[in-house]
C-alpha cells in the first residue's frame, strides 16, 4: 500500500482519516482512553499536511530556508460519546485560519454519523530556537492560504 492511501483523503477541503480502535487504545473498561483521541487527531493533522504537500521532515530539515516545527499551542476539546475496541473512526480535519505563525484547525472524530469528540486546535510554527515563524508563501499556498 502506498503512503498516499495510508494518509486518508481530502474531500471538499476536509481531510478524512480512518482509524481502527485497538486494544492498546482502550482503558480497563474497553473504552478509548481520553488521551488517545489526541493521538488520533495528531495523525489527522499530520496526514492532512502530508496530502497538501507539507512534510514535517522537510520542514525540520530547513526546506523553507530555516528548520521549522509545528507545536500545539492551545486545544479545546468537547467529548460527546465513547469509542470502543474494534470501532472504525473517522478523524475529520479542516483548516479554519492561518495567520502569522499560527494556524487554527477544527477536528471531529466520528463513528459513522455519531460525533464522539470535537476539537479546536491552535498550532504555532516555530524555529529550532522556539521563536515563532511565518510559513513561506509556497507552504501557505499548499495549505490553501494564498494571501497573508
Amino acid at each position: 500500500m502506498d503512503d498516499i492511501a495510508l494518509a486518508g483523503r481530502i474531500e471538499a477541503g476536509h481531510h478524512l482519516l480512518q482509524i481502527r480502535v485497538y486494544y492498546e487504545d482502550t482503558d480497563f473498561s474497553g473504552i478509548v482512553y481520553h488521551a488517545n483521541y489526541l493521538k488520533f487527531m495528531e495523525r489527522g493533522r499530520t496526514d492532512f499536511l502530508r496530502l497538501c504537500g507539507v512534510h514535517h521532515a522537510e520542514l525540520a530539515a530547513g526546506a523553507g530556508g530555516e528548520a521549522l516545527h509545528f507545536v500545539v499551542r492551545h486545544m479545546e476539546l468537547d467529548f460527546h460519546a465513547p469509542a470502543r475496541i474494534d470501532d472504525v473512526l473517522t478523524v475529520e480535519t479542516r483548516f479554519r485560519e492561518l495567520r502569522g505563525a499560527r494556524m487554527v484547525l477544527d477536528q471531529v472524530v466520528r463513528r459513522g454519523a455519531t460525533v464522539l469528540i470535537g476539537a479546536a486546535v491552535t498550532a504555532a510554527v516555530i524555529n529550532a530556537a522556539g521563536r515563532p515563524r511565518r510559513l513561506a508563501q509556497e507552504m501557505r499556498e499548499k495549505l490553501g492560504f494564498a494571501a497573508g
